[in-house]
């Protein structure tokens, strides 16, 4: 049996999905053009959408079929570089009401903004509408496909996932010689510009360059990792190969 050396798909859609912010909304059925949109993704991996009145959606009823466009980005550099792109189709719909603060709190964790807490004033202000998912377009740098409903909500983003980030940032931030030694030594060959890109239980992902093509390198590790001292050793033992 080969290695598990990367995240499952749905698995890695999810990861992405949690780490996504919306950008453009379309309505099927219609000939307006997709629209700038605001929000983020709730626990589920449903996206929710921060809707303004004046907005086709904001007095949405009959639920319509909607595209989302999440993107996943991570800053190298002073570059936002986009780690994936999702396409969400689905039905949109109102959050409940009586699920709409703990909507709020959760999208404000990761997708900041002022008129998320007037979506509690009424349905005069800003209202909180999610698309139930019907399935899931993803475009990863070389990896693309589609997930149905059942396979991308039945799964759950990297258990590791927060710590994971963490520690990619702190490495970018404060190792990265560290990092280039150790893939020198493992490549025996020069590495130019090196950057943790992708952290998770399977292994760590080097981008060499920021530019628009780099090169991507995998590092597994020997086995899945179920705890986040467990992956901080691994990262550490990466560092020190030189």
């Amino acid at each position: 049996m080969q290695p598990v050396t990367a995240p499952p798909i749905p698995e890695r859609v999810r990861t992405l999905a949690a780490t996504a912010a919306p950008t453009h909304v379309s309505v099927s059925g219609t000939n307006a053009p997709a629209t700038p949109a605001r929000g983020g993704v709730d626990g589920a991996g449903r996206p929710v959408l921060l809707v303004l009145p004046g907005d086709p959606l904001h007095d949405v009823r009959d639920e319509p079929v909607v595209t989302v466009d999440l993107t996943s980005t991570r800053s190298l550099g002073g570059h936002e570089l986009s780690r994936g792109l999702l396409k969400v189709q689905g039905w949109a719909q109102a959050v409940p009401k009586a699920e709409v603060r703990e909507t709020a709190v959760a999208i404000a964790e990761r997708c900041p903004d002022e008129a998320l807490f007037e979506t509690l004033e009424g349905m005069d202000g800003p209202r909180l509408i999610r698309v139930d998912v019907g399935r899931v377009i993803y475009l990863t740098g070389p990896e693309s496909g589609l997930l149905d409903a059942e396979e991308y909500l039945g799964a759950a983003p990297d258990p590791l996932m927060d710590d994971a980030e963490r520690m990619l940032h702190h490495i970018n931030g404060s190792h990265r010689r560290q990092l280039e030694a150790a893939l020198v030594s493992l490549l025996a060959a020069p590495v130019p510009e090196a950057w943790l890109w992708e952290l998770d239980r399977f292994g760590a992902t080097v981008r060499c360059g920021v530019d628009s093509d780099p090169t991507l390198i995998r590092l597994p590790w020997p086995s899945p990792i179920g705890d986040a001292e467990s992956l901080e050793h691994a990262v550490r033992c990466l560092l020190c190969r030189h």
